[in-house]
This record gives C-alpha cells, structure tokens and sequence, in this order.
C-alpha cells in the first residue's frame, strides 16, 4: 500500500522500504522538484559536490526495477526507497550464487596508476582499492592537475572521469596527456552512459569506459586488462 501511494506507477508486488529521514529544516518545496536532475547542486561548484550524487541514486534504483520517492513531513525531508522483494533463495550452482564470490584478476605488481576525478569520495575509494590490490595509486582532482603530473612523472595507467568541474573534461585531459606522452594507456569512467565524448576518448586510444557505480571486480578487471594489452597508439 505504501508503495501503491508513493509511487502509483510502480510494478504490484512486495518490495523491501528503506526510509531515510533528516533531523534538520529540510529540502525547500522549490528545490525538491530539482533534486534528482544531473548537476542540480546548491553548494559550490568545484569546491563541494557536483550536483551528481542523487542523479546516480536514481539512475541506480531504476537499473534495479526499484524506485526513489521524495517528501517534505513537518518541516523534514523524507527519501523512500523500494527495493522489489525477491522470496526464492538462488539455488547453489546459480549463476547468481557463483557471481557473488568471483575470483579476482592476478593483483599488481606496484604499477604506478593516476586517478584523475573532481569527487573526493570516488577518488579515496579508487585508491584504497588499487593500494588493496598492490598497485601504487595517486589521486588528483583535476585535468590540469594531471597534465602538469605526467610531465614529470611516469604513469603505466591513467583513470580518467568524463566530467570534471570547473577545467576540462576528460576527453580533452587525455588527448593533451598523449600530446605529453603518446602511448599513454588511460580507462575513462563517468556516472552517465557513453556519450559522443566517450565515444571520442575510446577512438584516441583508452582501454575501456566503466560507468559508475563500479564494483571491485570491474575496475580490478579492467585495471589488468588495459595494464596488460598493446598500445593501440
């Protein structure tokens, strides 16, 4: 019932309700229709988000039959997210039970690896990881910042986001980067669905495109595919 007056065009069936609430003054009426679209954001552009979080959110729950529901309660803002409810459990030999547990590509051997995305969150995770799969990994923020980092340091593989605010974007990052150095192996991620920018980056010469959100096992295979393939420049 819940879900049939939240959401009236949602699937019938059980879903799983996670409620989250605040305890502050809430989203603005005016703001809450907007919230959910791509680059919305009202703190500073370069300096503290993006404007892209709750469009991922939303993206995330459709790609999973779930939905995502906003409400202003009382001078609070309430998030309803429906989960669809699965009641079999997956049989042992499923291809679902053996992906849970997949075996990881061969771990690295301190290949020297450069995160280049605005968002610190995305960048400290793709770090940790890298680090737990023992590669050397540096995070910077920006396209300048990378350019500037080649020139000087030797890089076997380079993660480059698409969007990147305020400077330039990936595509333009990584067709200077091979200006520096040609050859330069390069993954590209964003949080949207290729594009004609993405499209262009791959034809220059990057190894594969991986939208976010990424799991360990996709970046960990696409991190030894792209180490260990031939230049394609």
């Amino acid at each position: 019932s819940d879900a049939e007056k939240n959401s009236p065009d949602m699937d019938p069936g059980n879903y799983v309700l996670l409620t989250v609430k605040d305890n502050g003054s809430g989203i603005s009426d005016k703001d809450l229709a907007h919230i959910f679209e791509p680059f919305y954001s009202k703190k500073f552009m370069g300096r503290s988000g993006s404007g892209l979080g709750l469009a991922i959110v939303w993206n995330t729950m459709e790609d999973h039959d779930g939905k995502i529901t906003v409400q202003n309660e009382a001078g609070s803002t309430s998030f309803q997210l429906f989960f669809p409810a699965v009641t079999e459990k997956a049989p042992r030999d499923s291809q679902l039970a053996r992906h849970t547990a997949p075996s990881l590509p061969k771990n690295g051997t301190g290949e020297h690896i450069l995160i280049v995305d605005d968002e610190e969150i995305p960048r400290r995770m793709a770090c940790h990881v890298l680090k737990s799969l023992n590669y050397s990994a540096h995070a910077l923020s920006s396209g300048e910042e990378a350019i500037a980092y080649i020139r000087n340091n030797s890089v076997d593989l380079v993660i480059l986001d698409m969007l990147m605010e305020p400077g330039i974007n990936g595509h333009e990052t990584y067709r200077q980067m091979l200006k520096i150095y040609p050859g330069q192996k390069a993954i590209i991620i964003s949080g949207y669905s290729k594009n004609i920018d993405v499209e262009k980056t791959l034809k220059l010469g990057a190894a594969s495109f991986l939208q976010k959100p990424y799991d360990l096992l996709e970046i960990a295979t696409a991190v030894s595919v792209a180490l260990h393939s031939d230049n394609r420049q």
